[in-house]
């Protein structure tokens, strides 16, 4: 098991898991998978949602997979199955595609700056060429 961070007033992402689960466990005609299954999809939703902060990159994978989290859990509570099942899935895979864009923008960024610095590095190197 790995160490969840939790910041100042938020419930870790198992914490959330556990009572997500806690939570739909009274449905009785939904399988344990699919309850499961929403939970995780919340956690990947928790994480994704960290990974993009602020980020437009992501953004609206993000609100997709909330959107969808949030449908996946009204099908719980009215005990349809396939649906919540479908949904956590829809939820889960647009978290990831979310986080996913989150890190492709930051290490585009990343690559930008090092690109500049190596520019202007060349062109310090230039002028003291030049001036020997």
């Amino acid at each position: 098991m790995r160490a969840q961070i939790t910041r100042p007033g938020s419930l870790s992402l198992l914490s959330t898991s556990v009572l997500m689960l806690s939570l739909v466990s009274g449905c009785s005609s939904i399988s344990e998978v699919t309850r499961e299954r929403v939970a995780r999809s919340e956690s990947s939703v928790q994480q994704a949602q960290q990974a993009v902060g602020r980020s437009e990159a992501g953004a609206v994978e993000l609100q997709r997979a909330k959107d969808n989290l949030e449908q996946a859990k009204a099908a719980l509570n009215d005990k349809q199955a396939q649906r919540a099942e479908r949904l956590a899935q829809l939820a889960q895979l647009d978290a990831e595609l979310a986080t996913a864009k989150s890190q492709s923008g930051a290490a585009r960024r990343a690559a930008d700056e090092l690109i500049e610095s190596i520019k202007t590095l060349k062109q310090e190197a230039a002028r003291s060429t030049e001036t020997d």
